[in-house]
Formats: C-alpha cells, structure tokens, sequence
C-alpha cells in the first residue's frame, strides 16, 4: 500500500505524518530539523513514503536539497496554496498541519514550487547583498542631511571632507557626528564597490549573460538577476509567462458580471521587478542607439504615460531575455542590421 508524508518544518523541530493511500494515520512525530533524523524517522518506523510534501520557507531550500541527496521523493509546495487548505481545520498545531500536509501529497492538489540551484542562490545572495549595502549607504546620508537640516546646513552631492569641514565650523557635536559616520560610509562604499566588480566579472564569464546584456538598458546586474531569479528557462511554457512569474502582469477579477483588470500583481521577485523597471528606463530615457524595443516602448509612452508604459517595457524586456535564454541568439537591434 502506498504512504504518503507531510513534513511541518520549524526553526528546530519538524512535525512528521504519514498516511496510508486510505488517509489513515500510519505514523507520526517530531524530530529536530536535520536531513539525517528525518531519514532515520522513516528507517524507524519503518514507512517509505511514495511522496513527502513540505511548505516553501525560510529553510525549505536547503532541507529539500539535502533530502534530495540522501534520495527521499520530496516535494515543495506553494504555502500560500496549502494554507487554503489547512486552515479549514478548527484547531490550528503542528501535528495537525503535518497531517494536513500528508493528506495533500495523498490527494495531489497542490502546486509545486520549483527549488532553485545552488549557482542561482549565490548570485541572489550577491545581488541581495549589494541592494541591501546601497539601502544602508542611503539612509546614512538621508540621516546626516537631515540632522544638519535642523541647524541651516544644506548639503550638496561634495565631498565628505567639506561636509566635515562645514558641520565643524558650525557645531563641534556635527563634527563628531560627521567624524564618527565617515567610516561607516566609507565602509559600505568599499563594500558595495566589491560586490559590483565580483558580479561584473561573474557576467564577463558567463556567455549566457553576455548575450542577455545585447538587450538595451540591461547591464551585468539585470543579466544575473534574471539567471538567478528563473534558473531553469525549460520549466516556463511559453515565454509571456515569464511576466506573470514576475508579477508584471495585471490582477482580474470575475466574478457573474463584474470582470475586471487591476493593478499588477506583484507576485514573485521584488527585487527582480525592481532591476527590470530601471532597465525599461535607461532604454526609454537613456539608450540613444534606435532599436524597435525602443520605438515601441516610446510610443507606448506617448499614448499611456510614462509610468504604465515603464512596466509594461519591464514586462517586454523579461520577454525577450528568455527567449534570446531559450534560443541561444543575441538581440538585433533592427532588421537590416540582423539580416546583414
């Protein structure tokens, strides 16, 4: 008779249960959250799961590779989809989501998230790091500006050394302000300049990269955020699906008479929308060079504004990376250069 096995996973303990193809209850428990207890759990019970379903999370990544390695038949789900499902029940446990889960690898409705490579979440981690510096590096000088504000300084985009200079001549508390925040924002200066020069030369050697930066107003940043972010170009259909991926694609409503079409959906990558957005607008204010991407993206402005015309170029822009991913081609610029 075949099992099936739901894993509720926490910072220190996972919750196991397992099913038989009736949703009888075969066995459960709690180990810690490691790969080799989880095994063991099964070895002592002496269950072999046809199928073990577990929530996506914090720790889901790694504890499905690891699993994956020692040869379990692991599955990722939406956790937005199984909590649909699992808060039907009256008393929310983690016993009882565990069983929920188990039931849900048993009956299959649910919708499996693809795991990223290890290659893809290094470059995130990079990406990631160098956003997260250039927020820090902002917020210190949106802070300082404005603390000498307050005391009739208005600083222009000069050097830090004449910042020093004209807090200490009015102050000597801004002066050991500006003194004490120079390190820091030095520091993260330096640190963001590495991240910047490691991921351009992770785009140097990398030939799919190269290509996707044949597109105008994509750099090394958008190039390896996309590789990143989508890893297995095969897994998507067809390619507008990428900007619904990307939650570049409008919200819909329908419902009898009522149908209608909202805002986007922001669903997926954040930071990924982020970095296809600044690509649409160096090509819309930026690239000079004539392209028939920036033809149609300027006519779009002039007839729908510039800011629903830059997330729809966003939108057109994921498009083409993932074709020119899938095709194995360079973007052409017009059609005589192309045909030359």
């Amino acid at each position: 008779m075949k099992q099936y096995a739901g894993l509720d996973v926490s910072l220190k303990e996972a919750t196991i249960c397992v099913v038989d193809e009736a949703g009888s209850t075969v066995a459960r428990g709690a180990v810690p959250t490691a790969p080799d207890a989880i095994v063991g759990f099964f070895a002592e019970k002496k269950t072999a799961p046809g199928r073990i379903v577990h929530e996506s999370g914090l720790l889901s990544i790694w504890l499905h590779r690891e699993l994956e390695k020692r040869g379990l038949p692991i599955v990722c789900v939406d956790a937005r989809i199984a909590h649909k499902a699992l808060s039907a029940r009256l008393n929310k446990s983690d016993s009882a989501d565990a069983e929920g889960l188990a039931q849900l690898a048993r009956t299959g409705w649910y919708r499996q998230v693809h795991v990223r490579s290890i290659v893809s979440d290094r470059l995130r981690t990079l990406i990631g790091a160098r956003e997260r510096l250039g927020r820090l590096r902002k917020d210190l000088e949106s802070h300082v500006r404005g603390v000498l504000k307050t005391f009739g300084v208005q600083l222009e985009p000069v050097k830090t050394a004449r910042h020093r200079a004209a807090a200490g001549e009015l102050e000597p508390v801004l002066a050991i302000l500006a003194e004490t925040f120079s390190p820091a924002h030095k520091a993260l200066c330096t640190a963001t300049a590495a991240i910047e020069e490691e991921l351009r030369a992770i785009a140097k050697e990398s030939p799919l990269a190269r290509r996707l930066m044949t597109v105008p107003g994509v750099g090394a940043l958008v190039a390896l955020g996309f590789i990143a972010t989508v890893d297995d170009a095969s897994r998507f259909r067809k390619a507008s699906d990428i900007g619904a991926f990307l939650g570049l694609t409008p919200r819909r409503y329908q419902s009898g008479d009522t149908d209608r079409s909202g805002r986007i959906s922001k669903c997926g990558s954040g930071a990924m929308r982020s970095l296809l957005y600044e690509a649409a607008t160096s090509l819309i204010c930026h690239v000079t060079r004539f392209s028939s991407l920036k033809s149609w993206a300027m006519r779009l402005a002039a007839r729908k504004g510039y800011k629903k015309a830059a997330v729809a170029t966003a939108r057109k822009i994921a498009v083409v990376l993932h074709c020119i991913w899938v095709d194995g081609t360079e973007f052409e610029w017009t059609k005589k250069e192309a045909t030359a």
